[in-house]
């Protein structure tokens, strides 16, 4: 776990990151490497841009996903004690690291338009998915511990996805870096408009 805190609400948290452990059959490259580095990179970016955020900004790197979400679990759990924190989102990255496409939002209807309306600002970037949709596995236990937080998870194009999707290819030799890098590029915005929006 690590955090950008908040200059504003420190107890408020916006929760990112990926999962640590793979499928048996391959390094876990892209399942979910890619989405590990998606998120450690998009901090990076941020704390390099001096960006002081105006809610507290967590990291957190799970593990088990592949095998009961225990990671999910806890960290879920973990969070409902720090009683004075309010968790307002958490995002996800765990579809591989492919060219970004978009956001999907776990959320009312409220919380889909509110992410609707952020499009505008990628669409430059051939970003065009943002609809309602599925969070991810690691976040999906905070749904069950906040009500009303809304998950967003990260979409790459995803016609490749099932080439590597725990199977002996998914190698760090299968990773385009350029696609990677366009993906943190793309969490790292998100997660700004994340702080200033929400």
């Amino acid at each position: 776990i690590g955090e950008l805190t908040g200059s504003k609400y420190p107890n408020n948290i916006i929760t990112f990151g990926g999962h640590l452990d793979s499928w048996d059959t391959g390094e876990g490259a892209h399942d979910d490497g890619a989405g590990i580095v998606h998120c450690l990179e998009a901090m990076r970016i941020l704390k390099d841009m001096d960006y002081k955020p105006i809610n507290t900004l967590r990291l957190v790197f799970f593990m088990n996903e592949e095998n009961g979400n225990k990671g999910g679990i806890t960290y879920a759990s973990w969070a409902k004690e720090q009683t004075q924190e309010k968790h307002i989102a958490a995002l996800e990255s765990d579809r591989g690291g492919f060219a970004p496409r978009g956001f999907h939002c776990d959320g009312t209807d409220e919380q889909v338009a509110f992410l609707q309306s952020l499009e505008i600002h990628f669409t430059d970037y051939d970003l065009h998915v943002f609809e309602k949709g599925y969070g991810g596995v690691d976040i999906g236990p905070l749904k069950k511990t906040f009500d009303g937080i809304p998950l967003f998870g990260f979409v790459p194009d995803s016609q490749r996805y099932f080439d590597f999707h725990h199977a002996p290819s998914d190698i760090f030799e299968n990773v385009n870096k350029r696609e990677l890098e366009l993906g943190c590029a793309a969490i790292a915005s998100m997660l700004y408009l994340l702080d200033k929006e929400l």
